[in-house]
């Protein structure tokens, strides 16, 4: 137990990662090389992983529904993606000119997203950099519309606004931009306009107000950085309408939601935006993002006009991982499956928690959900900041003790189910959480007090 008496269930298997921990905090900043990965009371260290299983450093075996934060949906070690590498390492993996497979990947993409033209990078991080510069490229704008609690990669255009406390975040319908630490340059809040998430009503004063200065909008169309929040009818219709009528750019980042549903959520919602980006699942894990879209945006780019270069930009491992990926993993038939796995995981949940009368909620879309100590629907970031954030840890943490690892670290993420999860994989996160209800009830009754005041 900590000092305030709260009981950490892992610390008694895990000591390993707590060693591990203490010899990497002698060289690398709380021990880990992104701050998503702290955890109290030490970070979890992992070693190797197959289909949907995941092995730390202490030999302890989970059943893993975080799966990269939610972006590796071709599962751990995909069978037909390792033969794909194993051929790839013995030719070179970086070539320093174009690969002569490219196109092939390119063309995979834009017929499955209905986009015009590809642009392949490394990481999720420079395709949104990448698409946001388009935009003003094209535009000849300067401001960017994105939304209060929202991310979009750990570069200092748009690291606003991602988790502002309420204090910091002002009015809810005109939200302050606020930085999401030290070391943002101011000219990244005034060049960045913050907006609640579906408030429709907002973004047509934004536009009323600046609509000769906005170069364009981005957002995760579901976005999954405050749990999970899916949009209000009509809502991105209305943001389409508005981008078009104003000449501006409308970018779904769709790092995330791109691998989920066939097509992307710009497919399931039936909305064009002029463009997309793309990471990380469609690769399989290997580091690869694209930003697609419209021709005449993506016309913009090239030697002398709009800057877009990287010397692992479509190296032949990623190419190759991506066309793996989507030819024979990311297959129309095996999401449906994933989606009909996550929609049995997502109603046990709401089940389980109206038989125990716990004031849970419980948001999910295609292979993807979240659970919500609080029994306010979230609907953008300020309804998340009214979640206990205590008693979601509490609920993890007992989790991890049965061998369930049931969401992204945090109660602002996730769970996925990958296309290697099976039937057997979600019954026994049920039965888990069948389980640890049983200790959650006594939560009602605070969370009840709580939401009076």
């Amino acid at each position: 137990m900590d000092e305030k008496g709260f009981y950490f269930p892992t610390t008694k298997n895990t000591s390993k990662s707590k060693d591990v921990w203490k010899e990497s905090l002698k060289y690398t900043p709380y021990g880990v090389h992104s701050n998503y990965r702290a955890l109290d009371p030490y970070p979890m260290y992992f070693r190797k992983a197959h289909g949907s299983k995941i092995e730390d450093v202490d030999g302890n075996l989970y059943t893993d529904f975080n799966m990269a934060f939610g972006v590796l949906t071709t599962g751990h070690s995909n069978p037909a993606l390792l033969k794909k590498l194993r051929d790839r390492l013995e030719n070179g993996t970086i070539l320093g000119f174009e690969y002569g497979d490219s196109h092939k990947l390119a063309r995979l993409v834009t017929s499955r997203f209905k986009t015009d033209l590809v642009r392949f990078s490394t990481t999720g991080g420079e395709a949104t950099t990448a698409a946001t510069r388009f935009a003003r490229a094209f535009t000849g704008r300067e401001k960017i519309i994105k939304f209060e609690g929202c991310y979009h990669g750990s570069h200092d255009l748009l690291l606003v606004s991602t988790k502002p406390s309420r204090g910091k975040a002002g009015n809810p319908k005109f939200p302050n931009a606020v930085p999401s630490g030290t070391g943002i340059p101011s000219s990244a809040l005034a060049d960045t306009i913050v907006l609640p998430f579906n408030d429709a009503d907002a973004l047509r004063e934004a536009f009323r107000r600046d609509h000769d200065k906005i170069a364009g909008a981005i957002l995760e169309p579901v976005p999954m950085n405050m749990g999970l929040v899916l949009p209000k009818k009509g809502f991105l219709e209305e943001l389409r309408k508005l981008t078009e009528e104003n000449n501006s750019v409308l970018i779904f980042d769709e790092v995330k939601t791109g691998s989920k549903h066939y097509g992307g959520a710009a497919e399931y919602f039936k909305i064009k935006p002029d463009l997309i980006t793309l990471g990380k699942a469609i690769g399989g894990g290997i580091p690869i993002s694209a930003v697609t879209g419209k021709t005449e945006v993506m016309q913009t780019i090239g030697p002398g006009k709009t800057p877009h270069a990287g010397t692992f930009n479509s190296n032949p491992l990623s190419i190759d991982a991506g066309i793996a990926s989507m030819e024979n993993i990311l297959t129309e038939a095996n999401l449906k499956n994933a989606e009909s796995l996550s929609s049995k995981l997502s109603k046990a949940y709401r089940d389980i928690i109206d038989d125990n009368g716990i004031p849970l909620g419980v948001q999910d879309w295609s292979v993807s959900g979240s659970i919500y100590f609080t029994t306010k629907k979230i609907e953008n970031w300020r309804d998340f900041l009214t979640t206990n954030v205590n008693q979601w840890y509490r609920y993890y943490y007992m989790m991890l003790d049965k061998g369930i690892i049931p969401a992204a670290p945090g109660p602002d993420e996730q769970w996925t189910v990958s296309v290697m999860h099976s039937r057997e994989d979600i019954d026994n996160h049920i039965e888990a959480f069948k389980d640890v209800s049983e200790n959650l009830k006594h939560v009602a009754s605070e969370l009840q007090i709580e939401e009076a005041l």
